[in-house]
């Protein structure tokens, strides 16, 4: 008979069957409970989809704020050339017309921000101006609050901040882009 020595009783082996297994519930619990962060854009509410084509608005031309930027990320506001850092106080002097300017909206509800982009134009120099139309509604909001509440706009009530955006609504219209170097 073939006598087993101590030593090859006492190899030093590791069962690695389960190690299998525990890997593969630390994947699956990691994958589990790792939150992914998700791209976030630009929030806009879009009309619905319908396949009729719209019905033709007359709008009062004093009415509409049109923001144009072609191919060479210049700006022409209401048909003048504007640098992007004056857009924002010209949007809300627009908006709010304080001083009764018969050039200027007639009230801030019936107030349209039309922007139009030249396909050409860098996605850089349109969320510029996006967010200067933005910042322009968002201050405006501020203004009403500390005006109304004293306080800030967004330490408001729902229903406070409800009524200053009915009397301040944001409308910002976005026209198809038009071909490389094509404005108008």
């Amino acid at each position: 008979m073939a006598r087993v020595r101590a030593k090859d009783r006492m190899k030093n082996e590791v069962n690695a069957g389960s190690m299998a297994d525990i890997a593969f519930l630390l994947l699956i619990f990691f994958l589990v409970t790792t939150t992914i962060l998700e791209d976030s854009g630009i929030l806009v509410k879009l009309p619905e989809w319908s396949d009729q084509p719209p019905d033709d608005v007359k709008l009062n031309s004093r009415n509409i704020y049109s923001v144009l930027v072609n191919a060479n990320n210049d700006l022409l506001v209401r048909k003048n050339p504007m640098a992007v850092r004056e857009l924002r106080e010209d949007t809300k002097l627009f908006i709010t017309n304080p001083n009764n300017d018969p050039t200027l909206a007639d009230s801030p509800t019936k107030a349209i921000v039309s922007l139009k982009n030249d396909r050409g134009t860098s996605y850089k120099a349109y969320m510029e101006v996006y967010n200067e139309l933005r910042a322009a509604y968002n201050e405006i909001w501020d203004e009403q609050a500390q005006i109304r509440y004293g306080k800030n706009y967004e330490d408001c009530t729902k229903a406070e901040q409800k009524g200053i955006r009915d009397d301040f609504p944001l409308v910002i219209s976005e026209a198809e882009s038009t071909s490389f170097g094509e404005e108008g």
